[in-house]
């Protein structure tokens, strides 16, 4: 499967410590190399130091008799030369298990071992290994009934630059061969970013890659939330701080009545608009979609719509469209990486849907803006550009127009926007 003439995935590399949240994730690993004719890497991290560091710190605790040099220098040596010797037999161990597993598959594959702080070596193997995807399991061996995720999975999921997936139940049959009949729906979470538009990306070629290795054919279902009702709270916050004079200076009546009339309905409408692109994306390759417009925090609405529909994958992008350098991850990937019962697919890289749009010859035709036009939107506050775009443009092409001056953004703002909001927006003339 490739996009712009890429494949997808080429390299996977997948997380293992024997735990089944590993297998887990090292079934999916292999079926999607299967699916991609790709290279599967398993890794396993084993701490030696970590253990001969700790033996160190408890020698003041051993008899008086092994307290001489000699006696504690050759304990040492017995404890690293079984320690080490241990650890790599039980790594080896693991990637037999894995390689049996990958020629059973006809996958390729390749074994590596890494010594050292187990979230640092996993970020060091897939930057140094140049892997288009890592697969790992939520929880590892020290999971107890009261675990939600893994502290290693959490750390590498935060600082990977590279296309995750978590896995945190089984996705595929122990034999390799088939996805599970429960891999019946996959919920993309679209927000507008180049992040969730590669995340849909992502989940079109997976539904046809695992079609072709089985009779499945996942539903793929985007979802998008808008919060209409931040804006109310946020100004009765306001209002209760505003002395009567700031109130006047800050024009908040008129403000509140912009966010009431034009901001809300405007971020619904936007929303809808990141909903319409993804369909028709997904139509350019030939793949039918739902669409789902979900309205309050979105996080808390993505959340209980995937236990609603309890799909086998959620696909949501590293960060969100209003994400900064400074940040690790998004706070909404965070949130649902900790919280949402399925397997996560987390996409860091970005893509532009109108590279696949303007390929179509039933796209929406592009609308130019003149130059007088462009100075007019100039002054809508960036808050507010998006939706007030959309907008004009929606109205030009009711109208039959193929390009936007400013005689048409009269026309457009006059039938849309009440005078306060004109005024508030700063698009009055």
């Amino acid at each position: 499967m490739t996009f712009r003439g890429v494949d997808v995935f080429q390299k996977i590399l997948a997380a293992l410590d024997n735990s089944p949240y590993s297998d887990y994730g090292m079934d999916a690993a292999i079926s999607i190399g299967k699916a991609y004719h790709a290279t599967v890497t398993g890794c396993h991290v084993y701490a030696a130091r970590l253990h001969e560091t700790r033996f160190m710190d408890m020698e003041t605790g051993l008899p008086e008799r092994y307290q001489s040099e000699a006696i504690l220098k050759r304990q040492r040596e017995i404890h690293e030369s079984l320690i080490s010797k241990g650890l790599g037999i039980i790594s080896d161990s693991y990637m037999d298990r894995f390689e049996k597993r990958c020629r059973e598959a006809k996958v390729n594959c390749i074994r590596k071992n890494r010594e050292g702080k187990n979230f640092v070596e996993i970020l060091k193997e897939t930057e140094e290994g140049n892997y288009d995807l890592l697969v790992m399991g939520s929880l590892g061996m020290g999971v107890v009934e009261t675990s939600i995720i893994g502290g290693v999975c959490e750390k590498v999921a935060r600082k990977i630059k590279k296309d995750t997936l978590i896995v945190k139940e089984p996705l595929f049959n122990s034999e390799l061969r088939t996805p599970n009949s429960e891999l019946n729906n996959i919920i993309v979470a679209i927000d507008g970013s180049p992040y969730s538009y590669w995340g849909l990306m992502v989940a079109i070629g997976l539904k046809k890659a695992w079609g072709q290795i089985s009779n499945l054919s996942p539903q793929i279902e985007a979802v998008a939330a808008f919060d209409p009702y931040f804006h109310q709270v946020a100004f009765r916050n306001i209002a209760d701080a505003l002395s009567e004079d700031a109130a006047k200076v800050f024009r908040f009546k008129e403000q509140e009545k912009l966010h009431d009339e034009i901001i809300d309905k405007g971020m619904a409408k936007l929303y809808e608009a990141y909903l319409d692109m993804a369909a028709r994306v997904a139509q350019a390759r030939g793949v039918e979609i739902k669409t789902t417009l979900l309205a309050g925090k979105a996080c808390d609405e993505v959340l209980k719509h995937v236990r609603m529909k309890k799909p086998a994958l959620l696909v949501i992008g590293h960060f969100g469209l209003h994400h900064v350098p400074e940040s690790d991850m998004g706070s909404n990937a965070e949130n649902l990486l900790r919280l949402a019962p399925c397997s996560i697919f987390i996409g860091a890289r970005g893509f532009n849907p109108d590279e696949v749009i303007k390929t179509r010859t039933d796209a929406v035709p592009n609308i130019e803006w003149t130059e007088d036009a462009i100075k007019r939107l100039e002054k809508v506050p960036p808050f507010a550009k998006g939706m007030a775009k959309k907008a004009i443009e929606d109205y030009a092409r009711e109208k039959g127009e193929n390009s936007i001056t400013e005689k048409v953004m009269d026309e457009a703002t006059n039938k849309l926007l009440p005078p306060s909001a004109k005024k508030a927006m700063g698009i009055e003339e």
